[in-house]
């Protein structure tokens, strides 16, 4: 097992990481920008660094700064978290030859499952499901014609990055030739890479994601299904588990094509498979080589500790549970918590002068946030995680219901009204909700 951490990121995901480390005895140490000198998961770790200024460019993209902070603390591991560096290849490579242990896939399996062209390629050799499209949009000829086949609407799509940057979606054919440029100009911004590829939009589809975790032994195993569909631009709001959509024998089958994928490019770590769901179909999309954001629904029903599963497979151990061990339990829902007013979605950095956190039976709130606290206006306007438990979705939903009312943040604007209106909509009560349910709000 490792001795010391150095974990990668900020905020309540930083804090999640720390409070893993901590209880499997492993000394922390927290990188922090001259922002965050205040913040929870530095006043909380064994040792802490400072990488940079406030931009997240200057510090916590800071891969120099970074590795100099695990050099001069002598981390022997790094827990990237999610975003920032977590899925940054190069990063991951800069690691492993500093003989430091980065805590997620290798390197080159960051980069094969990267690229959405190439992870759907591997998916279709071991037979699951994708979204049809086109990768080379070189002969615009052959392009008209793909379209023409599989009808519009279509989409185009980054092949690198994520999280709705280089996405255009296409319902008139006018407007391919402007959408593909756009797609490129934007992704090139992002992600330095400006290739892009088409494919069918799906109008009313859900967004299904497959948890899974695997070990350097080849054991693979699947942690069920999280619905993420309730979206805004892109990005994920709310999630919950298990989907009231999917019957068993639909859940087994795509968990079982994911394993069989998983296991064919020898992956190691945790990882995440992102569905288009519509018609009683599955179409994949792309997987995340990292810890999601909502990985504490799947911890609620099963019981198991994401990461610190995610840190001991790093550190070579082999997973002690079966597939059969894995026993899944009632419902969980998630609502992302937002530094945000709740109808125009602006950004709201400032002083938390109140703040009062929900609690009780099945309810948890991940959040780095504390009265008195400045968020600062340089980084992602998540704040917490309100996540809760209930034997049934129904009991689930009143919790939340409860929890929110509950929840006090005042000296900045939240968008906890928002989940109070969402969560108490018939089509979140029903179930019958798809991506596209958040355009009533915008």
């Amino acid at each position: 097992m490792f001795k010391k951490v150095l974990i990668a990121n900020r905020g309540e995901i930083a804090l999640r990481i720390l409070r893993a480390c901590r209880e499997l005895d492993i000394k922390t140490v927290a990188i922090h920008s001259e922002a965050d000198e205040t913040a929870m998961h530095v006043r909380m770790a064994d040792e802490s660094v400072c990488v940079g200024p406030a931009s997240a460019q200057s510090s916590y993209l800071n891969i120099p700064a970074i590795i100099t902070a695990a050099t001069i603390s002598n981390a022997d591991a790094i827990h990237p978290g999610y975003g920032f560096l977590s899925e940054n290849k190069r990063f991951a490579e800069i690691i492993e030859e500093h003989n430091i242990k980065f805590i997620g896939p290798k390197s080159e399996h960051i980069e094969m499952m990267g690229n959405k062209i190439a992870a759907k390629k591997i998916m279709e050799e071991n037979k699951v499901p994708t979204v049809p499209g086109l990768n080379d949009l070189s002969d615009m000829k052959k392009v008209l014609e793909f379209i023409d086949d599989i009808k519009l609407p279509i989409i185009i799509k980054a092949a690198s990055g994520g999280g709705g940057k280089g996405m255009r979606v296409v319902n008139k054919i006018e407007d391919l030739d402007e959408s593909i440029n756009a797609a490129k100009i934007e992704s090139k911004k992002s992600f330095n890479d400006d290739t892009v590829y088409l494919e069918k939009f799906f109008v009313n589809p859900k967004h299904i994601e497959i948890q899974i975790l695997a070990d350097s032994n080849g054991n693979v195993l699947t942690l069920g299904e999280r619905d993420c569909s309730i979206q805004r631009k892109h990005q994920k709001i709310i999630e919950e588990s298990p989907s009231i959509v999917l019957t068993n024998v639909e859940r087994e089958k795509i968990s079982n094509l994911c394993v069989k994928a998983i296991k064919s490019i020898k992956y190691e770590g945790v990882g995440t498979l992102e569905f288009l769901y519509e018609n009683n179909n599955f179409y994949f999309m792309e997987m995340n080589t990292r810890l999601q954001v909502e990985h504490p629904v799947t911890e609620m029903i099963t019981g198991q500790d994401l990461v610190k599963e995610q840190i001991k497979v790093a550190s070579g151990n082999k997973i002690k549970f079966k597939q059969e061990d894995i026993n899944f339990n009632g419902h969980s829902i998630e609502c992302r918590i937002n530094a945000e007013h709740p109808e125009t979605f602006i950004p709201s950095p400032g002083k938390i002068t109140q703040y009062h956190q929900p609690g009780g039976l099945g309810v948890r709130v991940d959040s780095a946030v504390y009265q008195g606290y400045i968020i600062p206006s340089h980084y992602d306007s998540m704040i917490a995680k309100l996540i809760v438990y209930g034997e049934n979705r129904n009991e689930c939903i009143q919790k939340m219901k409860r929890a929110l009312e509950e929840y006090v943040i005042i000296g900045i604007d939240t968008n906890i009204q928002l989940h109070q209106k969402i969560i108490q909509s018939s089509e979140f009560l029903s179930g019958k909700y798809d991506i596209n349910y958040m355009s009533k709000f915008e």
